[in-house]
This record gives structure tokens, C-alpha cells and sequence, in this order.
């Protein structure tokens, strides 16, 4: 597979390939480079719920390339219930595109996700990127606050909601976040399916099951020996950012950085700096 011609996000066409495990997979693809940088999306998010903004800035000198997981938007199948499943099925799509080495981005759920994965399959893995992250078995992980599952857990979500969560209280983030969502709300073709009630449902035990306080699960990660960078925003109240820090201390080869004045939309407020921060990471680890 080869990547598109450099154009936008906003304009990216959605193309599809099949799996050996029996699943169409919807995608997106834009830029170029030899090793694609490969983005694992947030709970309940699809194609569509990417950031222009930041897709483009960190597609400007590598290939990079969003997916819907099974059961995901236009992605066939049911959304499995375990992150195990999501990181098996991730590495079916990874598979199928015919990518032999990829640097994984990994957003929220999608970092779980992208752990699993490093875990998993680590010869697949070059560089891995974790934002709005934390290890399995993480003490105060099961479930999320009651307000946050209030604004983004319900069947109808709202912009709103969507605000709440992922930008902080302040004027400012608050002001990059009605510029993000309109970014993101804002392409009017070929725009991708919306997630299901099934999938959020799916989502949503694999967040909790991922969450269960085990101590002893929080060393699986010290067998991820690749190079890692944590990121999250300073006042994320989905994944607080303390567990950025205790990701990154149980990580043979991590660095962590936070964001100020932000929340778990950090990488949408922050496009260009986070962009930035990725590149020379990535530049840097190779």
C-alpha cells in the first residue's frame, strides 16, 4: 500500500481494505514516509473526531494514517470488550495495509490500546506516542467521574459535553476548544459513521476491566523497551495527568510532558507545539 498525495485531512477520502480476519477496515491516508505513523482514536471517536489541525501538522514530513477499529464508524464487525481484542484487532488492520514497521499514536482508550499492541507484537513497533494515558491496573482508573461519563458517556452526546471534558475551564482553553470542534464538526462530505450505542457500551467495560486496581499488572509495561512519549494536558479530568507521570516511571525509556491550561484535548488546543513535540521525539528516537 502507498500513502495518497499530501492533501488535507479535511479533504482525505476514506478507502477501505480487508482483513484476514474477515473485517472491511475504514482509513484514512495522507503524506509520506517510509515508516507511517499510525493514530489509535479516543472512546467513541471515529475518522471524523481527529483534528484537521493536528493530522496535517504532523502529516508535513512523514505518512500518517487513522483507522476505525472493528465495529468502529465505517469499520465492520462488533466492537470487542477487552483492550486485548481492540490491540489484536489493530494489528489485523496493520497487517493488512501491509505495513512492516510503524510508529504508533495512541489517544486515550487508543493508548491503551497502543500499549497492548507494543506488548503484543513489539517487533511491529518502531517509536510509540501515548496521550491522555495510564497502565493497566492503575489505583482510581476503574470508570470514569460522574461528570465525565455525564458529558460523554450518554446516547446523545453534545458539543458541549464534549467541551467540558476535553478542554479546561478556563477562557482560553475554552476558546481552542470551540476553534477545535469547529474544525472537527466542520467537514460536510464524505464524512465517516457514527459510532454505535454497542460500541460505546464495548468501549466502556474495556476502560473499566482496564481500570481494576492490580498492582502487578502495572509491570507489564516495563517490557516495553522501545522508546515512549507520554503526554497529556494539565487538567485532564478524564485520565488525570498523575498517571502520565506513573506511566512513564514504570517505562524502561519514557518521557513525559504536560501541557498547561489544557485538558484531555491537549493534542487538539496544542496542535502545533504537540505536533512539533512529536517530530523531534520521533527525530530524536531514530
Amino acid at each position: 500500500m502507498s500513502a495518497t498525495a499530501t492533501v488535507s485531512y479535511t479533504d482525505a477520502s476514506t478507502q477501505r481494505v480487508a482483513a484476514g480476519n474477515g473485517i472491511e477496515y475504514a482509513y484514512r491516508d495522507l503524506g509520506a514516509g517510509d515508516v507511517p505513523l499510525v493514530l489509535l482514536q479516543h472512546f467513541r471517536g471515529n475518522l471524523d473526531n481527529w483534528d484537521p489541525a493536528l493530522v496535517d501538522a504532523l502529516a508535513a514530513d512523514r505518512r500518517v494514517v487513522t483507522f476505525d477499529n472493528v465495529g468502529v464508524g465505517a469499520t465492520t464487525g462488533r466492537t470487542p470488550s477487552t483492550i486485548e481484542a481492540m490491540a489484536h484487532d489493530a494489528i489485523a488492520f496493520l497487517e493488512a495495509m501491509e505495513f512492516q514497521r510503524v510508529d504508533l499514536l495512541g489517544f486515550s482508550i487508543g493508548s491503551f490500546v497502543a500499549q497492548e499492541i507494543a506488548l503484543i507484537r513489539p517487533d511491529l513497533l518502531r517509536w510509540l506516542v501515548l496521550a491522555s494515558s495510564a497502565p493497566q491496573g492503575a489505583e482510581g482508573m476503574h470508570g470514569w467521574a460522574r461528570e465525565v461519563i455525564d458529558a460523554v458517556g450518554t446516547p446523545e452526546s453534545s458539543p458541549e459535553g464534549y467541551i467540558s471534558v476535553f478542554f479546561a475551564p478556563t477562557d482560553t482553553s475554552r476558546e481552542a476548544g470551540r476553534q477545535a470542534a469547529g474544525r472537527i464538526f466542520g467537514r460536510t462530505t464524505n464524512r465517516d459513521e457514527p459510532t454505535t450505542w454497542q460500541t460505546r457500551q464495548a468501549q466502556y467495560d474495556a476502560v473499566c476491566a482496564w481500570g481494576i486496581p492490580n498492582h502487578s499488572l502495572l509491570e507489564r509495561v516495563a517490557a516495553i523497551e522501545l522508546p515512549v512519549f507520554v503526554a497529556n494536558g494539565d487538567s485532564d479530568p478524564m485520565i488525570l495527568p498523575r498517571y502520565s507521570h506513573l506511566l512513564a516511571g514504570l517505562l524502561p525509556d519514557a518521557r513525559v510532558k504536560i501541557y498547561p491550561d489544557s485538558a484531555h484535548g491537549f493534542l487538539f488546543q496544542h496542535h502545533e507545539e504537540f505536533a512539533a513535540d512529536v517530530h523531534a521525539f520521533l527525530e530524536e528516537a531514530g
